[in-house]
This record gives structure tokens, sequence and C-alpha cells, in this order.
């Protein structure tokens, strides 16, 4: 960092930030202990827990062995790539007096290094978040057995050991790259951010199919066809739907976030460092990560208040949006002491960078009651959904369909609001001194860093509170699950209540972290839109002089192939997940056949529906992440560096409103459903569990299921690692403009891979061995 000229203020500052980045992590291991230490239950709770201990484990041994080659050949790719263009001006800098192939070495080096990270940490995420949430799921059922406080306590707190990984890892990652790489750290930070956004690709969209095949499966013969309760005992797939919920929300969403976090680092140091390079202030580079050291303190004691008033029942979403409060006003006075103190003197006052960073906050906040009107069961929209199942299936489906749609228009109304903020706040500061100067080559330049910056700000404002949106995520399985091993260890009603209600409030925590993830993507990707746009300048200042202009028919080609792509994506993830599902669905009515079991004198063989879950999640993984990594290289080799731009815009805008559209459609659904299984069951008044305005129900929640746990939520890393591979490409795109013979024969290779995973995603699922014997029970 000595190349920075750091202030003794500012060497400490930093060191604070990874001191702080520490103490998360630290944080994380003390409720991991607390939460150790309660009560597991009865053997039958135990032995239920075990199958889905078991089922989770070896589905993320398969998947890792899956992902495994193709992150080590994007390693090699990633080292390699800096051999391609002359090094960056800003590492021949920070390595001053080396020569150009040592500091490629060094470049390549850290950036192969710092993907493998970024890798390693969304990966870590993910699965101690998703092991966490299996240890507490059985000690929340547990606990409800005498207290709904103790439940809600285990429950929220093990969720919030996922939230500070999430917070202490993204924290560290960023800051140790940046104390090494310091002016050059954009050149590690692309890997880093690559490796957390590729990995949680794969965990959402691995997690997603496995969770919606059993899901599904279960539900369509279990509730549908045979009028079996949620989680009976006598359902094949009731177990790799358990599994499912820590897999797809676990370990999917955690991942997932992580990655948002990591990019809005990445995107703010970036867009900080070229902030620096026009005006000498390098309060613009430390700013973001001072603010996220903020944001972990400030979720620490935010999610710590979170807890129950009484032990017979309460209000459990009120608890924890409480909490998120707490953590808010901290986070919010917090960046305004900061802003004051150290940033006085950057152009334009220190006012700005605090209304930008606390705007995404207040985002946050937003999305958050957005997304509880639409999804939540006291809602407007989701009674409307209810009393659409007296019409059947085909009114409930349709009714949500609109729920869904308005939805999306009032969420990207939300973020419009907020960038044109972010525009307001910093496209008045005084940029004509900077011209003079001649560090800028025009105003308007520099104008429009300095409204990235501010856009980049909004994201880092918004995931502050990261450690509270993922312990409200995963709260919501560790709830189901808990609600699960309930109903299949035969607990008392009092408790089955306690775990019902929490069940109901984790379908609206993970609904309101679905919105809160698609907005930050959306805030990431428009950052990271913009750090390719500078970028692209700095190589080439005439190459986008006159900016992405839509008006151009090729760059229109661009956007139209952008927009197109999401929609590609979804549908090969919910075609992967029918295959599956389909297959579930067969099993189930297999082993329904078998005498015993639908009387409950024989156990399932639950090990094959989780076989089936476990096999289909692997099937498509390589496929759709060689279809987000390949084709924005082929969009900008065979059209241009401004199409490029243009594919970017359409991906974001398209993938952002299909993305809410899904999530909230399938969230509506879901929760609809849970406000009749609240009735009394009374057949003759059509209301409670059993009845036709039930099975409406199970249908559009069923429809509703790879809606909004696989397809939408792949959406997210999809649109960054579509960004961030356009963003380390950009400069070779630029200097080899043409069709010379070598560009050709990559452009026909990289199409022909891309085709091969389009058809091989399409492919028929292969059919199952049958089993030697009739039924094989896991759980005895």
């Amino acid at each position: 960092m000595s190349t920075l000229g750091l202030t003794t203020f500012e060497t400490i500052a930093i060191w604070t930030v990874l001191a702080i980045a520490l103490i998360g992590l630290l944080y994380a291991v003390l409720l991991r202990r607390q939460i150790l230490r309660e009560e597991m239950g009865s053997e039958a709770m135990i032995e239920v827990w075990e199958a889905i201990r078991e089922g989770a484990d070896a589905y993320l041994t398969r998947q890792l062995r899956t992902i495994l080659p193709f992150i080590v050949i994007l390693t090699v790719v990633l080292f390699l790539s800096v051999y391609i263009v002359p090094p960056t001006a800003e590492a021949v800098e920070r390595f001053e007096g080396y020569g150009e192939d040592t500091v490629r070495l060094i470049v390549g080096v850290g950036r192969a290094i710092a993907f493998v990270m970024g890798a390693g940490f969304s990966l870590a995420v993910g699965q101690i978040g998703m092991r966490m949430a299996v240890q507490a799921n059985v000690r929340v059922a547990a606990a409800a057995r005498t207290s709904f406080s103790d439940a809600l306590r285990i429950a929220y707190r093990a969720g919030t050991v996922t939230g500070m990984l999430t917070d202490g890892l993204g924290l560290l990652g960023g800051t140790v790259i940046f104390m090494v790489f310091a002016i050059a750290a954009p050149d590690a930070l692309l890997g880093f951010g690559f490796g957390g956004t590729l990995l949680a690709l794969f965990m959402r969209v691995g997690g997603g199919i496995y969770t919606k095949a059993a899901d599904v499966g279960a539900d369509l013969v279990g509730k549908v066809e045979e009028d079996l309760p949620e989680d009976d005992p006598r359902n094949a797939a009731v177990i790799a739907d358990l599994v499912g919920d820590n897999v797809g929300d676990c370990a999917g969403m955690a991942a997932d976030i992580f990655e948002s976090y990591e990019v809005t680092i990445v995107a703010g140091l970036i867009l900080g460092i070229a902030l620096f390079s026009i005006t000498g202030n390098r309060e613009w580079i430390l700013f973001p990560l001072l603010v996220r050291g903020i944001g972990v303190l400030a979720s620490i004691f935010g999610t710590y208040l979170v807890k129950g008033q009484s032990d017979e029942g309460g209000d459990a979403m009120r608890a924890i949006f409480s909490g998120f409060l707490t953590s808010a006003a901290i986070s919010v006075v917090s960046f305004g002491i900061i802003s004051v103190i150290y940033m006085p003197d950057v152009p334009g006052g220190w006012w700005r960078p605090f209304l930008s960073t606390t705007a995404g906050v207040v985002l946050a906040i937003l999305i958050d009651r957005l997304t509880d009107y639409f999804t939540g069961t006291h809602g407007k929209p989701v009674q409307e959904i209810r009393r659409s199942t007296e019409g059947g299936p085909a009114t409930t489906i349709l009714s949500g369909l609109g729920v869904g749609y308005e939805s999306s228009v009032w969420s990207v109304l939300v973020i419009a609001l907020t960038i044109g903020a972010a525009i307001l706040i910093f496209g008045s500061v005084p940029v004509q001194q900077f011209v003079d100067a001649g560090t800028v080559v025009s105003a308007d330049v520099a104008r429009f860093t300095f409204v990235l910056y501010g856009v980049a700000m909004t994201g880092i404002g918004m995931l502050t509170l990261t450690g509270n949106n993922v312990a409200m995520d995963s709260f919501g399985p560790i709830a189901d699950n808990a609600n699960g091993i309930g109903e299949m260890a035969g607990l008392d009603d009092k408790a089955r209540q306690i775990m019902a209600d929490l069940d109901a409030v984790g379908n609206t925590t993970k609904a309101i972290t679905k919105g809160i993830a698609i907005g930050s993507a959306v805030i990431a990707a428009v950052a990271l839109f913009g750090s390719f746009i500078t970028d692209v300048g700095k190589i080439d200042p005439e190459a986008l002089a006159s900016g992405i202009r839509v008006s151009q028919p090729i760059v229109f080609v661009g956007l139209l192939i952008g927009g197109a792509l999401p929609w590609l994506f979804s549908s090969l993830a919910i075609k992967s997940v029918s295959r599956a599902a389909g297959q579930m669905v067969e099993e189930v009515r297999r082993q329904f056949r078998i005498p015993g079991i639908l009387e409950g004198t024989r156990k399932p063989d639950y090990r094959r529906a989780v076989t089936i879950s476990t096999v289909a999640a692997q099937r498509d993984l390589i496929n759709l992440a060689i279809i987000a990594v390949v084709t924005p290289v082929v969009v900008g080799l065979l059209l241009n560096v401004e199409a490029l731009g243009g594919f970017q815009a359409g991906i974001i805008v398209s993938g952002q409103l299909l993305a809410v559209f899904m999530a909230n459609t399938g969230g509506a659904w879901d929760n609809a459903k849970k406000t009749i299984e609240d009735e009394v069951s009374d057949p003759a008044a059509n209301t409670g569990k059993g009845s036709e305005r039930h099975k409406a129900s199970v249908v559009g929640d069923t429809v509703g299921d790879p809606l909004k746990d696989t397809a939408g939520p792949a959406l997210n890393p999809m649109i960054k690692v579509v960004n961030l591979v356009s963003l380390i490409i950009a400069p070779i795109i630029v200097q080899y403009q043409g069709f010379s013979v070598g560009t050709v024969v990559v452009i026909i290779a990289l199409l022909g891979l891309l085709w091969f995973a389009i058809v091989r995603s399409k492919r028929d699922a292969e059919p199952l061995e049958e089993p030697a014997t009739a039924a094989v029970g896991a759980i005895d």
C-alpha cells in the first residue's frame, strides 16, 4: 500500500477493517458453539435428521466433483489472459522497477489466486452455511416443544452464522487483495469476483434443480393425488424435499449473496481507483472498505437482538425486522460519522458519498417492504390469490401471474429511482478543474465516473446488512426443515403450530432476501457495466467515445441477444426441473403401489428419491455455466465492443424483470397455499387441507416452485457472470478487432461449444435402474 502514500490514519483504518472481518468470522464461530450446545430432541427426531444430513452431504460431495475440473480450467485461462494484452498502467505503476514480463507474471498469478480464493470462499459460505442449517433444524424442532422464543432464537442465529461468514470472508478477501495490489487491485479483484460469482451460479442452479425436483414430485403425488399432509413419512420424496431446502435455499442463496457482496466491492474499488486517477483523492478507494467494515459491526449488533417475546408465541417477522432496522440505523449514523471525519476534502463534499450509501440502505428496506407486501400472508395480493382458488387451478395460476407481473414493475421503479438518486447526488460535482488539469479527457467522462461511483456505493450500502439478509434467508429452510422433522417424528400440536408459524414467516423472509439479491444484482451489474465502459476508454479512448449507441443497428442486435439470454437460461433450468420432477413423480407412485407403504406399515425407500434429485442437479450444471461464460465472448468477438455493451444492457433489464416476476409469483402462490392450510379443515365448506381450494393452491405452488427457487434466483449470478466475463475480455476485444484467421477459428469453436451445451441441456433424462428390492427403509 506504500505506493498510495497512505496517512497513518488510513493505514490504521485498513488494518482495522481487516480486524473487523476477522471479528465477524469469530462471531460466527461463537454462535455456532451456542447452537451446537442445544438439545437435539428424541430418537425419532434424530433419525429423521440423520437422513437429511446424509443426503445433504452426499449432494455437496458430488457437486464438488462435478465443478472442480471446470474451476481448474478457468484458473489456467485467467492466468494466461494477461499475456494476450499489455499490462495495465496501474499494474506497471504498482510494480515499478520490474520488467513487463515480470509484471504480467505477477498479475497473472494474482488474478488466478484471487479467482481460486473467490471460488473457495463462495464454496465455503455455501457448504458451511448449509451444514450449520442442518445442525440447527432438529434443535429448532426440539426447542419448539416448549418455547416459541427459543425456537426463533436458534433458527435465526443459525442463519446468522451463514450471514457472518458471508460478511467476514467477503470483506477479508477484498481487503487482503487491496493491501497486496494497491492501485493495481482491479486486475486481481476481477478474478476474485468472477470466482465467487461462478461458484454461486453452480450452487444456485444445482441446489434449485435438486430442491424443486423433490418438492414438485412430493407435492403432486403426495398432496394432490393421495391427500397426504406436508412431509408425511409415507411419501418417498419427503427426505429429498427436506434435503433440497438446505442445498437450495441455504447453500445456494448464501453463495448468491456472497458473490453480490464480492462484486459490489470489486466495482467500488475499480471506480474508486478511477476517481483517484482523476482527482488524486485516496478517500474514494478506501471509503467502500470502511463502509463494509461498519456493516459487519452493525449486523453483529442487530442480529443478536432478534428473539421472541414469549414462550407461547409471538410475531417472528416483527422481531426479525426490528433487528434489521437496528442494524440499518447503526449503519446510517456510522456512515455519516465516517464521511464527516474522513471525506471532508473530496470534490463535491462529504455528503455525497454519505447520501449514496444511505440510499442503498433505504433501497434494501423498500425492497424488503415491497416483497413483503406482494408475498406476505397478510398482504392483499396473497389474499386475492387465496380467494381465486375458489375457481380451481386455472384462476389460481392467473391470479398469481398478475401479482408477479405487477411486482416486477414496482421493483424496477424503486431501483430506477435509486439509480436516479445517485445521478442527482454525484451529477453536479464540479469537474472542469480536472479537465483543465489534464487528468481526464472531458467533463462528461469525469461526471460519468462520479455517477457510476455513486451507483456502486449504493450497491455497497444496500448490502451493508448482508449479515441480516442471509440470516433471514437461512431462517426459512431451517424453520421448514424443523416443521418437517416435527411432522415425521409425530410431535404434539403445540410444537407443530409453533413450527408452522415460523415456517410461514420463513417463506416471507426467503422471498424478501430473493428480492434484495435481485436488486443488488442489478445495482452491481450497472456498476460493472460502468467499469466496462471506463476500462475500454483507458485502452482505446475512441472505442466508446460516443457511448453505447442503441441507434446503431449492431448495438441493437447485441441488446436483443442480451435481452433473450435470461429467457433461454430460465427455459433450460425449468426444463431440467421438469425432467427430474417427472422421474420423482413416477418413483413416488411406484412406491405407493408397494403394499404397506400407504398404510404406514412399511417405510419407503427415501435414498432412491435422494439419488434422483442428486443426479438431476449435476446433469446440467456445466452446460448452463458454459452458456453464461461463452455467450459474451462470442458476442464481443463477432460483433464488437460496443455491441457487447448493448448485450450487457439487455441482459440487465430483461434479467431483472424476469427474476423478480418469477421470485414473487412463486412466493405469493406458496403463501396463499399456507393460508388455506391454516384454515379449519371442512370438506363441506371447501376449507383447509384436503379441500378443492387446497388442491388448487398446491397446483399453483407447484408451478411456482421452479420459478422462485430455481430459474429466478439463478439469474442473479448469471447476470454478473456475463458482466464480469465482459469486463475481463474487453481489453482483448479492443486489441483484436476484425476477423483474422485466428479470430474466426476461435469464434467457430466457441459457437460449437455453445450449441453443444444447449443441445446437451435438452436431452432426455437417463432412466434409473429398477431397484433390486421392493423397498428399503432409510429410516426404520
